[in-house]
């Protein structure tokens, strides 16, 4: 029987419970399909910083850097100051394991609301791959005379063509494999590439070069390239037009936070942190934060962190029991009155048993 070294990391907040029960499908999961998940649980967070001081400590991320995959709760607390954490762990999570590609599939579940009026389920289907290591995140620039009226501060949205690369050739597989066309919905495979080339010239053109370079190797996915402010009308106006979408970093975490509310909010949107290279290890995580004025109160919307369970398990390669998770998801939304916390019509346990029982 195959067996999966799993790192778990509830984190703060609600992070606990939601990962409570995405284990539980997981673990419904691994029965079914017959692999074993071997967990680990780490304490990172706001939790340990603030009795300890640490953050990511060296040895924890090699010890983390051998696993097959890491599952992510949340991490913050407002106890502790923004961007600590952040810098302190998410930030060399992603950057040290080379986690390069930000993944996020933007699906509209049965039964669930959009804000998006008259949008069916088959409308909202698409793929945000975001580059992850680069651009505007790698911290790069300075500031002089900070707290004076005087101060100037410079970030620079800096990338090679190295870091380029690899996120569109990732992108143009994902699109071949996994497009409305492999998928049977639609004539074509497509893939967008999203920027503000009139405006990031420099860097602009280093993406559209080589977007259009490596896309030569791929007759069969179709190229489109979209301005982000005008993506970010489409998203809501005609999300339908949308296949495989590639973006650079910031661009990504903005149009993914507003494709979150397009397919029922933060409570439904899974995400995975990428290594996609031979012995890389990935992380997957629901896409909302700790939120802490619900933890302890059993009343958190769970699904998030069960998608990103599906998600991770077709990484490993479990691909049959990744997509019966998601069909088990389709057959519970139905039943919900809601994908707002406390507002579901369920308890967070009692929505992490119904996939199970699903499944």
């Amino acid at each position: 029987m195959k067996t999966y070294r799993i790192a778990v990391l509830p984190g703060d907040g609600t992070g606990p419970e939601v990962i409570g029960e995405g284990c539980k499908v997981l673990d419904a999961a691994a029965q079914k399909f017959g692999f074993q998940l071997e967990k680990t649980t780490y304490d990172l967070g706001a939790k340990r910083y603030l009795r300890t001081g640490e953050t990511l400590p060296e040895s924890v991320l090699q010890e983390l850097s051998q696993f097959d995959a890491i599952y992510l709760g949340a991490i913050g607390d407002p106890a502790v100051k923004p961007g600590i954490l952040e810098r302190g762990i998410l930030l060399p999570l992603r950057f040290r394991l080379d986690q390069y590609i930000n993944l996020r599939p933007v699906k509209l579940y049965p039964g669930v609301q959009t804000p998006l009026r008259d949008k069916r389920p088959q409308d909202l289907d698409y793929t945000v791959i975001r580059e992850n290591t680069g651009g505007l995140y790698t911290g790069m620039g300075g500031i002089s005379n900070a707290g004076t009226h005087e101060c100037v501060a410079v970030q620079n949205m800096v990338y090679n063509y190295f870091q380029v690369a690899r996120c569109l050739r990732y992108a143009f597989d994902y699109a071949r494999a996994n497009g409305k066309k492999a998928r049977g919905i639609g004539e074509e495979n497509t893939l967008a590439l999203v920027l503000k080339t009139n405006v990031l010239q420099y860097a602009g053109q280093l993406w559209m070069d080589a977007f259009e370079e490596i896309g030569a190797a791929y007759p069969d996915v179709r190229r489109q390239y979209y301005h982000v402010d005008a993506t970010c009308l489409y998203m809501v106006n005609c999300p339908e037009i949308f296949d495989v979408i590639v973006t650079e970093n910031m661009f990504g975490d903005i149009i993914t936070d507003l494709a979150a509310a397009t397919q029922g909010g933060l409570g439904v949107a899974a995400g995975g942190n990428i290594n996609p290279d031979e012995g890389g290890v990935s992380m997957f995580e629901p896409i909302g934060g700790t939120a802490p004025m619900w933890t302890g109160k059993n009343a958190i919307n769970p699904l998030a962190a069960i998608g990103a369970g599906a998600m991770m398990l077709k990484s490993l390669d479990e691909r049959d029991a990744g997509d019966a998770i998601e069909r088990a998801i389709a057959a519970t939304t139905p039943k919900m009155k809601s994908q707002q916390a406390n507002e579901m019509g369920f308890t967070t346990t009692e929505i992490g048993d119904l996939v199970a029982a699903a499944l």
